[in-house]
């Protein structure tokens, strides 16, 4: 498992407040910082990848456990 500087967790909030609290915390956070993403929604395993793609972040791992989504994202320069 990967370190990281940050988590939230999401679980129980839908589509797109996973990805609306993620852009939040890394607003707040150092450029190579990682945050730990903590969802259930499942939208997220969608909207996660796809932000990071669009974005300067890089999505540095994901994985899924029986209920919960887990995503590790890199903070990029802005």
């Amino acid at each position: 498992m990967s370190h990281f500087d940050t988590e939230i967790d999401t679980s129980g909030l839908n589509c797109p407040l996973p990805l609306l609290k993620a852009k939040k915390a890394l607003s707040t956070m150092q450029a190579g910082e990682r945050l730990r993403l903590i969802a259930t929604d499942r939208a997220a395993f969608i909207d996660i990848p796809v932000y990071c793609e669009i974005s300067v972040h890089q999505l540095i791992e994901s994985s899924e456990t029986e209920d919960k989504l887990i995503f590790t994202i890199e903070k990029g320069e802005s």
